[in-house]
């Protein structure tokens, strides 16, 4: 394995390419439904395409909200972020039933990196179930010391392609594409938070588990 020699320049357009991927699609929904509205003058159509722009808006504000704090500087005026502001912002990637979701966590402030943390591993989390399942999480300790659990329940469920490579900084070829920047990423912050990631899987469970060095 060679290490990932990445720039600046290039980690944050990968991080950006990330984050327009999640929001693309809902935001493309509602173009389509403001098209039907414009188009069509079927009561049930325009019905229809009134529930797909709400539904998407709503889907669209949610991954933003996400990625404000799981890759953006949200609460840099300060060091800590409340565990609850996180736990609502992941709740808002569920919006669709595909997945079960469940958080259990103290209701402290933890370091906005370890925070940050938290919410890429729950976003890894969902590639391990692709046709869907639950995902339950957990958050021990407190600020100083802690661990997080997260366990992906769903058929054909599989741990992330080259995560230990990736979470380590290294790659086949010392590159990474905008399919494997949200773990390398995760690797990064986890080193700065002073905390480790392993994954195991068991059946149809994926658990990731994070805890302090």
């Amino acid at each position: 394995m060679a290490t990932i020699s990445l720039d600046s320049l290039d980690l944050a357009a990968l991080l950006c390419s990330r984050v327009c991927h999640d929001v693309i699609s809902p935001v493309g929904a509602i173009v389509n439904g403001l098209e039907v509205l414009e188009d069509d003058s079927d009561a049930s159509m325009r019905d229809f395409a009134l529930d797909l722009i709400q539904k998407s808006a709503r889907q669209a504000s949610a991954r933003l909200q996400f990625a404000r704090l799981a890759f953006g500087a949200a609460g840099s005026a300060g060091a800590s972020i409340d565990l609850g502001d996180a736990e609502q912002v992941a709740r808002g990637l569920f919006l669709d039933d595909k997945i079960s979701f469940s958080w259990s966590s103290p209701r402290l402030l933890f370091p906005k990196n370890r925070v940050k943390l938290l919410l890429n591993l729950v976003m890894i989390a969902t590639t391990a179930i692709p046709r869907g399942g639950s995902i339950a999480v957990t958050v021990t300790g407190d600020a100083e010391t802690c661990a997080f659990t997260i366990v992906s329940k769903g058929l054909n469920a599989r741990i992330p392609a080259h995560s230990e490579a990736l979470l380590a900084g290294s790659s086949e070829t010392g590159t990474v594409d905008a399919h494997g920047i949200q773990i390398f990423y995760a690797g990064m912050v986890a080193r700065a938070s002073n905390m480790n990631i392993a994954f195991s899987i068991e059946g149809d469970e994926v658990t990731i588990r994070a805890e302090t060095v």
